[in-house]
């Protein structure tokens, strides 16, 4: 069984960008598709299989919750063979990366790593977003 690690994600895309047919291109029609009446779409490139990714699974939850429909997440976990293209689409170098989109499916703000609640909260707002429900921490 083949694993990839994270570390070498960044050259299997430096690698694969020239053989894949195009797909290195970013196709911002599904993001802006799948934002439909949302303000910003939030999307996670990661792996549920990544401790760092796993972590933002409940920051991730978190925002959905406080924002409500003005923000749209997605999680593409790029280890999975049927989205490992989203990986080369938004040219990611390292797991986890999150990249937000605005209502017209343009990126504004891309974060590589764990991006604390906190973090993105302020980018959020820095946007026009307001929380619709606060989030007690526990």
């Amino acid at each position: 069984m083949k694993k990839m690690l994270p570390f070498s994600l960044g050259l299997f895309l430096l690698f694969c960008s020239s053989a894949c047919n195009g797909a290195d291109k970013p196709k911002e029609d599904n993001a802006k598709a799948a934002s439909n009446n949302a303000k910003i779409t939030f999307i996670e490139l990661g792996s549920v299989n990544c401790i760092p990714c796993k972590a933002m699974q409940p920051v991730m939850k978190s925002i959905e919750t406080r924002y409500g429909d003005q923000v749209k997440i997605l999680f593409y976990d790029v280890w999975r063979p049927e989205q490992k293209k989203y990986a080369m689409q938004y040219r990611i170098r390292l797991i986890p990366t999150q990249v937000f989109l605005d209502a017209e499916g343009k990126e504004f703000f891309r974060h590589e790593g764990f991006f604390p609640e906190e973090e993105i909260d302020q980018l959020l707002q820095s946007h026009g977003l307001k929380p619709v429900k606060k989030e007690s921490k526990s």
